[in-house]
């Protein structure tokens, strides 16, 4: 992978993270005692032990908004895997303290579809608002379009008060009612904000702790990049080690072999040209000098780079 292709990379982790939270964030906003009505459409996932359902709503200029999940039938009252199964109408609901989705349909050959009824609750919202979360705070786009009613999404992602005060407690700073939500969707608690910041990691963001989970970076990867001589490593670094497989036992494998004093950026070329100890040892008796540099040139001819 070239540096054109991490270019890439970088540049797609920044719109996955944002399609992934647009996928909930975004659309036709209504107050709490108005009521929405919509599309669903299921699937039998993980071998049939659960139900992905996705809800479509209808919004401005035609525009469709959608919301994809996947449930356990336990949180789905009214609906069980053998009526799904066994196939014909049904009616269920999802109940969450944000609101409730009242869904009718049927299913054939394990899927269904249908249509549903959201009604959001009155009291959530202020409970969250008392607690500095306002589900009812700049409804307006800049361009004069709707978002996404933030009830729905805090329904359809379990979005609780528990959740609210749970991060609050974390003392992480002033958190938005889309941070509550990035939070559900990418499972992030109290316990990992507090670790992420013991670490000492600067200027900590709830962007920073989204990477994080997308690609398993955690307080123990931190510290060990700190270990490694990496200090004040960036987000972007930790996904980068993520991403080439930069490991603790890598970086000791090549300092044994004499290359110490590398930056992450030479360790990712290591990696990028697949340079272990044995291809090092190879070089050294052949004369190649200790460099990365050259050791790359020499892969490169030898027309055996293997990328991983």
């Amino acid at each position: 992978m070239s540096k054109k292709v991490w270019t890439r990379c970088a540049t797609g982790l920044g719109l996955m993270i944002s399609l992934a939270f647009t996928a909930f964030i975004g659309g036709t906003a209504v107050t709490a005692q108005n009521v929405q009505t919509g599309n669903w459409t299921a699937t039998l996932v993980d071998d049939n032990a659960k139900l992905n359902l996705n809800f479509e709503r209808g919004g401005e200029q035609g525009h469709k908004n959608q919301i994809g999940q996947t449930y356990d039938f336990s949180e789905l009252s009214g609906l069980s895997r053998e009526q799904v199964l066994s196939g014909g109408a049904v009616k269920f609901s999802l109940a969450r303290e944000a609101g409730t989705i009242d869904c009718e349909g049927s299913f054939q050959n394990g899927k269904g579809s249908g249509t549903f009824t959201f009604t959001g609750s009155a009291a959530f919202v202020s409970a969250m608002k008392s607690r500095g979360f306002d589900f009812e705070k700049d409804l307006l786009s800049q361009n004069g379009r709707h978002r996404q009613d933030r009830l729905f999404t805090a329904t359809a992602l379990n979005v609780t008060t528990a959740l609210a005060d749970d991060l609050s407690s974390a003392g992480f700073g002033k958190l938005e009612v889309e941070d509550l939500c990035k939070a559900a969707i990418f499972k992030i608690n109290s316990q990992f904000m507090r670790e992420m910041k013991a670490t000492g990691f600067p200027n900590l963001t709830m962007e920073d702790l989204v990477k994080a989970r997308i690609f398993k970076i955690d307080a123990d990867l931190v510290r060990e990049a700190s270990q490694l001589g990496l200090d004040k490593t960036s987000m972007e670094s930790l996904v980068k080690m993520r991403i080439f497989k930069v490991t603790p036992a890598f970086i000791a494998e090549v300092r044994d072999e004499g290359l110490t004093n590398l930056s992450l950026e030479d360790l990712i070329k290591l990696r990028i040209f697949n340079i272990d100890s044995e291809f090092i040892r190879q070089a050294k008796a052949e004369g190649v000098p200790l460099e990365v540099e050259r050791l790359v040139q020499k892969r490169v001819g030898s027309g055996r780079r293997h990328p991983i």
